[in-house]
């Protein structure tokens, strides 16, 4: 197939025969669907691509505070090569679907990445472009361009891509705990609440990821964090996923670059979606949001809340700021597990990330060292303390109050 840049600038030959307006090199902006929970914003900014002068094998050494490469290091892939290591994308290997397309199991060699025989090799992610999908060329440049040249312990792997005519696909690294986002929020009698000691554990591991991009040497903006990009291994160790929106932060005396809005509704930043406006700390806002869902056990968004409770982040801000209402915004389900001093630092914590100016919301690395604190405390019973419930009713609707004990 050669290297990424000869695969990438024979599809955008390709693809400028189709479409004449397009520009050499970039992909037209598109439109995005919305829905009542992770409704995306309308419109996507282009970014450059850094080909890759490495192909083969992808090499991540293990190193504990990060590393970043001078350009993509992965394993170039066939189409039938990726189709071979996922039986044929047979609808039994699907483990997910998103904007961009479907998610398969895969199996490939440990040593070579090279698909395997049989399902006895390592597992991965494999994620397939929807031809019909909003999501196309300039997602998949961007996950190429940040995640092949990123290696940290909370980042997910990218461990190859395959452009095979018109079929844009990547390999990841397999995530065997899913994403946060199912585990917070499903409800029914199997399944039990996260634990606060669990959730905390996965508020740092998220955090650590977002304070390695943005304290590199050209701070990188994730630009989409939301519960849905954190995804969990076997041991519930966070790992950032999705890097199709990622940026570049400002240069030099710069504070802010300017760009096309794009995100998730509930978790962009106010100062971005009123202003195209992107901060380094624009992230620390929606890093706010995911804490708040922790915190609640609540989406961000959610119609079928009565009206003033629809948008978390506006209904409880008054109860972040009020020690006595605090107890009504806990997950019910969390009752007993946390130290109430601990939850009084995650609501001022909390309160801190959704601060309306971004110069006055802390730095990752400053909120990863309150995490830390907060992981240090010992649980203890709260029958006594100040946070003791009264007599106020818990956010959750009816139903979902019925299920709080059994998720």
């Amino acid at each position: 197939m050669g290297n990424c840049a000869s695969a990438v600038d024979a599809f955008v030959q390709r693809g400028s025969r189709s479409s004449p307006s397009a520009a050499p090199g970039m992909s037209s902006s598109r439109r995005t669907s919305s829905s009542a929970t992770t409704g995306k914003l309308s419109t996507l900014s282009t970014s450059t691509f850094m080909p890759s002068t490495v192909s083969g094998v992808s090499v991540y050494d293990d190193y504990p505070d990060g590393h970043i490469l001078e350009s993509p290091d992965l394993k170039i892939y066939t189409f039938a090569e990726l189709k071979s290591a996922t039986r044929s994308f047979r609808p039994e290997t699907v483990l997910g679907e998103g904007g961009f397309g479907k998610v398969y199991k895969g199996w490939v060699d440990e040593k070579t990445l090279n698909p395997s025989r049989s399902s006895t090799g390592t597992v991965v992610a494999v994620k397939k472009l929807n031809p019909e999908s909003v999501q196309g060329m300039e997602q998949w440049q961007s996950e190429v361009n940040f995640l092949g040249r990123i290696s940290h312990p909370n980042l997910v792997k990218l461990l190859g891509y395959c452009m095979d005519d018109n079929e844009l696909l990547l390999v990841y690294e397999f995530m065997a705990k899913g994403s946060l986002e199912n585990h917070l929020f499903r409800r029914g009698t199997v399944h039990e609440p996260l634990p606060w000691s669990l959730r905390l554990k996965i508020l740092i591991g998220a955090a650590r990821g977002l304070a390695f991009l943005h304290s590199s040497e050209r701070q990188i903006i994730y630009r989409d964090f939301k519960a849905s990009n954190i995804l969990l291994d076997s041991h519930f160790n966070a790992k950032l996923s999705d890097f199709g929106l990622a940026k570049h932060g400002p240069d030099g005396e710069e504070s802010h670059v300017t760009t096309r809005v794009m995100g998730t509704y509930g978790y962009a930043a106010p100062e971005y979606v009123s202003t195209g406006h992107l901060y380094v700390k624009s992230d620390v806002y929606g890093f706010g949001v995911v804490l708040l869902e922790m915190i609640s056990g609540l989406r961000a968004l959610d119609p079928s809340r009565s009206t003033e409770k629809v948008n978390l982040v506006n209904w409880a801000k008054p109860l972040l700021a009020d020690r006595r209402k605090l107890s009504q915004l806990m997950d019910s389900g969390l009752e007993g597990q946390y130290n109430p001093k601990g939850a009084l630092l995650a609501a001022q914590l909390t309160l801190k990330c959704l601060n309306a100016d971004p110069k006055s919301r802390p730095s990752m690395k400053e909120v990863v060292e309150v995490l830390e604190q907060m992981e240090s405390m010992k649980s203890r019973p709260r029958s006594g303390s100040s946070l003791r419930r009264g007599q106020g009713q818990s956010p959750r609707s009816d139903s979902a109050r019925k299920n709080s004990r059994g998720r």
